[in-house]
C-alpha cells in the first residue's frame, strides 16, 4: 500500500513539473519568434524616378508621339496631409495589408499612389501629324512632325498622372529576422528584418490632360498593368509597431490612357520606375 502511495505521489509531482515546464516555455517564447498567422498593415510616403518613354497620342485628326519623354514626381514633403482624411490623396502615399502564411512568407495587397508629371515648356522630339479643323483653337498646332526637336508648350500638351499614378497590386514576400547577426538580446523589444518581394497589379490613374487646347480631362480609368520587385529593411519595436524602408523597382505598361472626353481618343506609354518608400505600421494576430 505504501509503495502505491509513493507511486501516485511520484506521478503527481511529474505531472505538475511537466505542466510548469510547458508554462515556462510558453512564457519565455518571444512573440516575435513566429510570424505565422499574423497580419500587418502600413501607411507611408514615397519618392519616384522614371525612365524616359515614348508617349503616343491618337484621336480624331491627330496621331503623334512625344519621343524619349521625361517626367518627374510631385513630392509634398513632410506634411499633415499624409494623415488628413480630407486631403490624403494630395501627397504621394503607400498602403499595404498583409498576412503571414508561415514564419517567412506573406501575401499582401498594396496601393501605391504615385505621381507622374511630364516635363513641358521645353524642346521635344515629336513625330506624327496634327490636322484639326480650322475652327478648333488647337488647329494652330497643325502640321507634320518629323521627329525634330520642337518647343512643346503646356498649351500644346499638359500630361500628368497626379491623382495619381495609382498602382494596385498583390505581392508575395519573404521575411528574415537578422537580429541575431548583430546580437540583439530581446527581439520583443527591438527586431530587424529584411524583406524581398515580387508583385503585379493594375494601373488605375486619374490623368490630368490638356491636349491641343481641348477641354481638360481628369478622370479615373483602368489603363494598364505593372510588375515590380521590392527589397526592404524593417525595424520592429515592442512586438507590434514597425518602421520600414523599401526600394521598389518595376515596369509599367499603359496602352489605354484616357486623354479627352471622347472615348475614341487615348494615349499609350510604357516605362520603368524606381520608388523609395518609408512606411509606419503595426503587426498583430486576430
Amino acid at each position: 500500500m505504501k509503495h502505491l502511495h509513493t507511486k501516485k505521489l511520484f506521478l503527481l509531482v511529474s505531472f505538475f513539473a511537466t505542466l510548469f515546464a510547458f508554462s515556462q516555455e510558453e512564457i519565455t517564447t518571444k512573440y516575435t519568434s513566429s510570424n505565422k498567422g499574423k497580419f500587418y498593415i502600413s501607411w507611408g510616403g514615397n519618392r519616384e524616378a522614371y525612365s524616359r518613354s515614348d508617349i503616343n497620342f491618337k484621336g480624331e485628326n491627330y496621331n503623334f508621339t512625344i519621343n524619349n519623354a521625361s517626367a518627374v514626381d510631385k513630392p509634398k514633403g513632410w506634411h499633415i496631409d499624409y494623415i488628413n482624411p480630407s486631403r490624403i490623396t494630395i501627397p504621394q502615399t503607400n498602403f499595404k495589408l498583409g498576412y503571414f502564411i508561415n514564419d517567412h512568407y506573406s501575401v499582401a495587397l498594396g496601393i501605391d499612389h504615385m505621381k507622374y508629371v511630364l516635363n513641358v515648356d521645353d524642346f521635344k522630339s515629336i513625330s506624327g501629324t496634327v490636322n484639326l479643323p480650322e475652327q478648333e483653337p488647337g488647329s494652330m498646332f497643325n502640321g507634320n512632325y518629323d521627329g525634330s526637336d520642337y518647343f512643346m508648350s503646356r498649351y500644346f500638351l499638359q500630361f500628368e498622372h497626379t491623382n495619381g499614378l495609382n498602382y494596385a497590386y498583390l505581392e508575395f514576400a519573404r521575411h528574415d529576422d537578422i537580429s541575431s547577426f548583430i546580437h540583439l538580446p530581446n527581439t520583443d523589444k527591438f527586431q530587424i528584418n529584411i524583406t524581398e518581394g515580387l508583385g503585379a497589379g493594375a494601373l488605375y490613374p486619374k490623368t490630368n490632360t490638356t491636349l491641343l487646347l481641348k477641354e481638360r480631362y481628369d478622370e479615373f480609368h483602368l489603363s494598364g498593368y505593372g510588375i515590380h520587385f521590392n527589397a526592404g529593411l524593417n525595424f520592429t519595436f515592442f512586438k507590434h509597431f514597425f518602421i520600414q524602408g523599401d526600394l521598389r523597382a518595376g515596369y509599367i505598361n499603359m496602352p489605354d490612357i484616357r486623354t479627352t472626353s471622347n472615348t475614341n481618343e487615348s494615349a499609350s506609354q510604357h516605362f520603368w520606375f524606381l520608388e523609395r518608400v518609408i512606411s509606419f505600421g503595426t503587426i498583430f494576430r486576430v
